[in-house]
C-alpha cells in the first residue's frame, strides 16, 4: 500500500455499522476525519456518529463501487465480507483483503500460521462424515468441530466429548465444511493487539487476559498475568503476521496459554472486543491507531495508562443498569446504541482503571 498521507479532512469509508463502526468513527472525527457507513441494514450503531449511512448489500459490486466513488478510502470493521468485491474496488483499501481471505477460513488461518512458526491446536479439516472419523481417529476426543467459516461468539461449533458424538456434532453444523480441533490444556485464554502502519512501523498493546462465558467475551484484564516469554513469544508472531500479510491497521489474535508456551486460536483482521479496554486504558486507543495506520499517519503510543485495566462487556439486559454502573464514579460506560436487548447480544462496554 502506498505511503502517501491522506490529510484530516477526507472521508473514510467504513464497511459495516455495528459498535465498532462507531467506535471507528468517533476516533475518526477526533482527528478531523469524516466517515461514512456501507451496510446491509436500513441504520445501525455507526449512523448516530457518521456523516452519512449508505445501504447495500456487502456482495453488491457496483453500490460499493459507488460507494467507494464518494470516498477517499475504505476500511471495514467486520470480517464476514465477500473478498471479491472488495479487491475490485478503485480507491486505497486498508486492510488489505488477502487478510480477510486468510482468516475467513479456519483451514486456511491455521496453515498460514503454522507456515510462519505459530503453533495451532491440533486440527484436521473436515469436509465429509468419513472425513470426521478419521479426524477423531487422528485427533482424539475430546475435541471440538467447528465451521470454516462465518462462525464467531461461539456460533458455528460443536463439541465431541467422545467418538460416538459425530453424527450429533456433524449435523448441528448443517453439514458445512468444518475443522476438527484438538482440546489443549492451557492456563489462561488471552490475545494480542498488533497495529502495522503504512511505513511497516508496528506496534502492539499489552497482552489481555479474556474470561468468555457461553461462548461469548465477558472480561478482559490487563496486564494479563503472562510470562516474560509467553509474552514475547505472542508479540514475535503477531509481528511475522501483519508483515507477511502486508497489512495496515489493527488485527487481533487470541492464544492459548499453555506450558509450552502461547498456542494460536484465531485472529480478527480488524480492531475487536478485547481492545476496548484502549479507550481509556492506553494512551492511544485501538481505534485511533487503526484510522493513524491506514491514513499513513504516525502511530500512537501504546502504554497502558494505568497499572491495572479492566472492561466487562455488558450482553443483554446488563445495559440496563446503566444508572446503577454510573454510581461508581470510576466506571466509563460506553452503550452503543442499540435496539432490543436479546440474550448474547453485546449492547455496551464498561471499563474502569485501577492506580492501587
Amino acid at each position: 500500500m502506498s505511503t502517501a498521507l491522506i490529510p484530516p479532512g477526507t472521508t473514510i469509508g467504513i464497511v459495516g455499522g455495528g459498535q465498532l463502526g462507531r467506535m471507528l468513527s468517533m476516533a475518526a472525527a477526533q482527528l478531523g476525519y469524516r466517515c461514512a457507513i456501507f451496510a446491509p441494514e436500513p441504520s445501525g450503531p455507526a449512523a448516530d456518529v457518521s456523516a452519512r449511512w449508505v445501504q447495500g448489500n456487502y456482495d453488491d459490486l457496483d453500490a460499493l463501487q459507488a460507494f467507494a466513488q464518494s470516498v477517499d478510502l475504505i476500511t471495514y470493521e467486520f470480517e464476514n465480507i465477500p473478498v471479491g468485491p472488495l479487491e475490485a474496488l478503485r480507491v486505497p483499501l486498508a486492510p488489505h483483503p488477502r487478510a480477510l481471505a486468510t482468516a475467513q477460513d479456519r483451514a486456511t488461518e491455521k496453515a498460514f500460521v503454522k507456515a510462519i512458526g505459530g503453533r495451532p491446536a491440533p486440527w484436521a479439516v473436515v469436509s465429509s462424515r468419513e472425513d470426521l472419523d478419521a479426524a477423531v481417529k487422528l485427533i482424539g476426543a475430546p475435541a471440538i468441530l467447528k465451521t470454516r467459516r462465518f462462525g464467531y461468539d461461539g456460533k458455528g461449533q460443536a463439541r465431541l466429548k467422545a467418538a460416538a458424538d459425530a453424527d450429533e456434532a456433524w449435523a448441528s453444523l448443517a453439514w458445512e465444511p468444518a475443522v476438527l480441533e484438538g482440546f489443549v490444556e492451557f492456563e489462561r485464554e488471552f490475545s494480542i493487539l498488533v497495529v502495522r502502519g503504512r511505513d511497516g512501523t508496528i506496534a502492539t498493546w499489552d497482552p489481555v487476559l479474556n474470561v468468555h462465558e457461553d461462548g461469548i467475551l465477558a472480561l478482559s484484564t490487563v496486564p494479563a498475568g503472562l510470562s516474560d516469554a509467553t509474552v514475547e513469544a505472542a508479540k514475535a508472531l503477531a509481528g511475522k503476521i501483519v508483515t507477511e500479510l502486508d497489512y495496515v491497521g489493527v488485527l487481533a489474535i487470541e492464544f492459548f496459554d499453555t506450558e509450552a508456551g502461547p498456542v494460536f486460536n484465531e485472529m480478527a483482521p480488524r480492531v475487536h472486543n478485547s481492545g476496548h479496554w484502549t479507550i481509556e486504558g492506553a494512551v492511544t486507543s485501538q481505534f485511533e491507531n487503526h484510522i493513524r495506520a491506514i491514513c499513513g499517519l504516525p502511530l500512537g503510543s501504546t502504554a497502558r495508562a494505568a497499572p491495572r485495566v479492566e472492561m466487562r462487556n455488558l450482553i443483554g439486559e446488563q445495559a440496563s443498569h446503566w444508572d446503577l454502573i454510573l454510581s461508581d464514579p470510576a466506571a466509563h460506560l460506553h452503550l452503543y446504541g442499540k435496539g432490543q436487548a436479546r440474550p448474547g447480544r453485546k449492547m455496551g462496554h464498561v471499563t474502569k482503571l485501577f492506580f492501587d
